[in-house]
């Protein structure tokens, strides 16, 4: 008892056309629908060859069309008869010896779904009627979360435990159709009066139940994200790196609640709308980026900007050789104050040549005092000192 493919991939071909009737998706359906009944297109008021009732309900001969990105699950009294993983069109026949109850799709899904088919598959009974639903297998868009206070996690690169709300969206895909439908999806959405699965039906408490443990997990993900050495641990980074935070999501909903194992689920990309950050959180980045910019080169290029600046209004203002002086002695503290983030400057011409004359001013006694004059004299000549300089270091020497 299964199924005969009649042609593979997209719905084109002899066969194609030679059905005048044939089971299809129901239309308009929103793009974060999973599950959904089968729909008769075609002859016998739009029943196809189904003439025994509900139009998801498919009997021997019924031909099922099965597009691109979906998948096709058959029941009877709620248990697994049949699944098709692979696009084309298929007739149901439960006599035929060549018919096939699984079509895994050839690598498509993942790897365990035939694990799946065994664990949940039931013979039926050749000739019942058999319920028949479609699965997407698309990467299904737009599922919200968002947290209503703030969450907390330890950052390793702040070293500290910060704070913030966080909204968005995230793609998943079912991986594993069988398992996700019989591991998850209550009864009532496969059943002889079905309704259609949809991720954001806030009726749908099986999809609320999902959203929770997205939000569970949350700050689980942003641990995993920011305290990844690979990652930069940068929490600035979560918001334009989608499929990096969205491993780190997955992970942490499969840790916390096995969506993958258990469900057949798995996040895709996740597109972070808004952080907000709380107020001890902003003040830490805030420190963060000001140690960020005053560390490195860029660091010593401010410091040394902020010593020529210094330099030039002290050489402009009154007393300049005195101020030159001054701030020689400010700019070696500020140095060595500094001495974590870069070496210490060379010193400024101007403050080399004022040392120079202070050093000569202040040889020993027994120095002759016609020589250092001279040197004196030789460095005003030169232009090294000023005229003020010399006359300060000369009378310095001569003892006035």
């Amino acid at each position: 008892m299964g199924f005969i493919k009649a042609f593979s991939g997209a719905i084109r071909g002899m066969f194609a056309d030679q059905w005048k009737d044939f089971l299809v998706p129901p239309s308009g359906l929103a793009p974060t629908a999973a599950i959904f009944p089968a729909v008769a297109q075609g002859q016998n008021a739009g029943r196809g060859s189904n003439t025994k009732g509900s139009e998801h309900i498919i009997t021997n001969g019924s031909r099922i069309v099965v597009p691109e990105g979906y998948g096709l699950l058959t029941f009877q009294d709620g248990q697994l008869t049949g699944f098709v993983g692979e696009p084309g069109g298929f007739i149901w026949d439960s006599n035929d010896p060549n018919s096939k109850s699984v079509f895994a799709g050839d690598g498509l899904l993942a790897p365990t779904i035939l694990m799946s088919w065994e664990r949940f598959k039931f013979g039926g009974q050749p000739g019942s009627q058999q319920l028949a639903f479609y699965v997407n297998l698309k990467e299904i868009p737009n599922n919200r979360f968002g947290t209503q206070s703030e969450i907390y996690w330890d950052d390793a690169y702040l070293g500290a435990q910060v704070g913030a709300v966080a909204r968005g969206t995230y793609t998943l895909k079912i991986v594993d159709p069988i398992l996700f439908v019989k591991g998850f999806v209550p009864l009532t959405y496969y059943s002889s009066s079905p309704r259609v699965f949809d991720f954001t039906d806030l009726d749908n408490d099986a999809a609320t139940q999902l959203f929770n443990e997205v939000v569970a997990s949350l700050a689980p993900a942003f641990s995993l994200y920011t305290n990844d050495p690979s990652k930069g641990n940068r929490i600035t980074r979560i918001q334009s790196d989608s499929i990096g935070f969205a491993h780190s999501l997955g992970q942490a909903v499969d840790d916390n609640y096995g969506w993958t194992k258990d469900r057949g689920l798995q996040i895709v990309k996740v597109a972070i709308a808004s952080i907000e950050y709380d107020e001890d959180t902003r003040n830490l980045l805030s420190d963060v980026k000001k140690a960020d910019a005053l560390g490195g080169a860029r660091g010593n290029s401010f410091l040394q900007q902020a010593a020529a600046r210094g330099i030039q209004a002290a050489g402009e203002g009154e007393g300049g050789a005195a101020n030159m002086a001054i701030l020689g002695m400010g700019l070696n503290a500020a140095a060595g104050a500094a001495g974590a983030l870069q070496q210490p400057a060379t010193p400024p011409a101007h403050q080399q040549q004022a040392q120079q004359a202070e050093q000569a001013a202040a040889a020993p006694a027994a120095e002759d005092p016609a020589a250092k004059l001279s040197q004196l004299k030789g460095l005003l000549d030169q232009g090294l000192i000023t005229q003020e300089d010399y006359d300060a270091a000369k009378a310095k020497v001569l003892g006035l």
